[in-house]
């Protein structure tokens, strides 16, 4: 008997959506972009329950006659190609045919439309696949789509959605990258009947500042850069204003939002030297190219794209970067023409690495293979004894595969910890604590030590709702983006048990009246700011394992304040307490606070050092 059958048109639009429609932020991306394809200038976004209930987008195009209504929720029909040709000239943000039939796959459509020149317009019901209804209706010029109800008829891909602020936050990226992209279209999103963003159309550094604040006026750089193989532009961030958390990095190919870990890489090294280490610079940055010269039909998200000269791109970005922070003056004069050679693009080999600017020392290095650093005097040869202190607690091995049981922990007291409560310790450059233990010197690496201490007394504070607090005697106002806003709303009372106080203020703003003893006034409002961006950059349900990831986070940022001179009776109590944690070896990363040098190993760098 034959076993091989052809799937009925529901399943295969349904398996084929289990590729284009993720979550309801697929939707919004999906929308959006057919919008911008059918020339609007306005476009609207209306979300209800974080898109699970609701996502509908309002546009003023060129909408569609009655059978391409019709025809545009099938298989593998679309206006935007004909022929294979096709494929590598793409202007347009859709090009597969395969979003609105994945959509209404698995949800519960409706769809008004009507082109200017019709006395009527068009309305189409579309359930699980199934036409329900299509008949004429009288509608403004455009479309409008109503796509509610997600994967109604598929409730094990609805119970893997995640909780409301992350569904909204993935909505909120894909609204905040194509506003970007297209500066000339007016934009407004609603959630819940509130009114989230209202964007009118204007130049792309307006669009910046209407989307992520008033504070980037004064941080942006203009990076412009036109050659005959590409042509860049838009805005970096000004180096003071880098933060510790990934997220306002955009990349845009012809106005396609795209992700590129080795375009990242060419923005961080142009930045090299310029900003602190694990911090991330503000980019917004269009590339002009012929579609010619770059495949984008890899995946159907197409946000991965590939280059016929990767590495022409990257030089060009590089150099264009560098150039737009040595306009403003914010780092040493740079020789940016000996950076790359533009009329000879796709000959040029790619330098491996680029010298900082501060590796250059003020001198124009055009040879980047003949580059070498200064060296250091004879007379500095002693620094190397030090040499291995810094990776004293970069050892990483993740907390739950460590079982730190009483055994583990009575070893660690009686070989580690001193004998007395009273302990001779000397701290070294604010980072490092040095005693004399059993078998040798104990080195203690400071910032982790807090990390461990104040994770474990923020956990316990979490599950007791008995945070400490101490009130400010100015109150601060803290702006949010809407996504962190809804977070902090539905963590509100496990931030408070960590000893912040704050009370709502206006559409997205928090008004903070305490902050947690180990912060100071002026830090308090940047650590709960942290402390939201933070949780937000997982893409995992916030209410998993929240308590842990939130004393995480906390006292991460707790830790790196709290690296200051201390006397021997602080030294001492900062030991004792990192010895009375359940596990003073390790941060909650699994990171190591402390190492221990043998007198062995001290002899022998005093020999090595002595040339002995």
């Amino acid at each position: 008997m034959d076993i091989i059958h052809l799937l009925s048109d529901t399943i295969a639009n349904q398996i084929a959506a289990g590729e284009v429609v993720q979550r309801p932020a697929s939707v919004v991306k999906e929308l959006m972009e057919n919008a911008i394809d059918a020339g609007a200038s306005m476009v609207k976004l209306i979300i209800k329950d974080s898109g699970k209930t609701l996502v509908q987008v309002v546009d003023d195009g060129k909408g569609m006659s009655v059978t391409d209504c019709r025809m545009s929720f099938e298989r593998h029909a679309t206006s935007k190609i004909s022929k294979s040709e096709d494929l590598f000239a793409i202007r347009t943000m859709g090009f597969r045919g395969e979003a609105l039939a994945s959509i209404a796959a698995v949800a519960q459509v409706e769809v008004k439309t009507k082109r200017e020149d019709d006395e009527l317009g068009n309305l189409l019901v579309i359930e699980g696949s199934e036409v329900k209804n299509q008949e004429p209706i009288s509608t403004a010029k455009g479309t409008s789509i109503m796509v509610k109800n997600l994967f109604f008829n598929v409730p094990a891909r609805r119970k893997f959605l995640k909780s409301n602020p992350v569904e909204m936050k993935h909505i909120l990226d894909e609204f905040q990258r194509i506003s970007l992209a297209n500066p000339e279209v007016a934009f407004e999103m609603y959630h819940n009947d509130t009114e989230i963003y209202k964007l009118p159309l204007g130049k792309l550094s307006k669009r910046i500042v209407d989307l992520f604040g008033k504070s980037y006026r004064e941080q942006l750089a203009a990076c412009e850069e036109d050659t005959p193989y590409v042509s860049i532009s838009g805005f970096v961030g000004k180096p003071e204003s880098a933060k510790k958390t990934r997220g306002d990095q955009y990349f845009f190919i012809n106005n396609r939002f795209i992700k590129s870990p080795y375009l990242h890489h060419a923005v961080t090294m142009a930045f090299e030297g310029t900003i602190p280490e694990r911090h991330y610079p503000f980019y917004v940055l269009n590339i002009a190219i012929d579609p010619a010269h770059v495949d984008i039909n890899i995946h159907p998200q197409k946000t991965e794209i590939k280059f016929e000269d990767e590495k022409a791109v990257y030089s060009i970005l590089r150099s264009a970067v560098r150039q737009a922070i040595g306009v403003y003056n914010l780092t040493p004069t740079i020789d940016f023409e000996s950076d790359i050679n533009f009329g000879n693009l796709t000959n040029r080999p790619m330098p491996e690495k680029a010298p900082s600017a501060f590796d250059k020392m003020g001198s124009s290095v055009s040879n980047f293979e003949n580059y070498s650093k200064p060296k250091t005097p004879e007379n500095q040869d002693w620094r190397k004894l030090y040499e291995g202190l810094e990776s004293a607690a970069n050892f990483t091995k993740p907390e739950e595969t460590l079982s730190m049981g009483s055994k583990v922990n009575e070893g660690i007291e009686n070989t580690l910890k001193p004998d007395s409560e009273e302990v001779d310790a000397v701290q070294i450059h604010l980072r490092y604590i040095a005693l004399q233990v059993k078998s040798g010197m104990l080195l203690i690496d400071q910032k982790a030590a807090w990390e461990r201490i104040l994770f474990e007394k923020y956990e316990k504070n979490l599950a007791n709702k008995s945070g400490a607090s101490q009130q400010l005697l100015f109150q601060k106002t803290l702006n949010l983006r809407p996504e962190e806003f809804e977070l902090a709303m539905t963590l509100k009372s496990e931030i408070h048990a960590l000893g912040f106080g704050f009370e709502v203020f206006g559409k997205s703003s928090l008004v903070i009246s305490g902050i947690p003893t180990e912060t100071t006034d002026e830090e308090g409002s940047q650590v709960l700011e942290d402390l939201i961006k933070e949780s937000l950059e997982h893409d995992t349900d916030v209410k998993l394992d929240k308590t842990k990831k939130l004393a995480k986070t906390l006292a991460k940022r707790t830790a790196s304040k709290n690296l200051k001179k201390m006397n021997k009776k602080e030294i001492n109590v900062l030991v004792n307490r990192l010895f009375e944690t359940s596990m003073p070896s390790y941060t909650p990363d699994g990171a190591k606070v402390m190492n221990v040098v043998t007198l062995e190993k001290l002899g022998e760098l005093i020999s090595s050092s002595a040339g002995f």
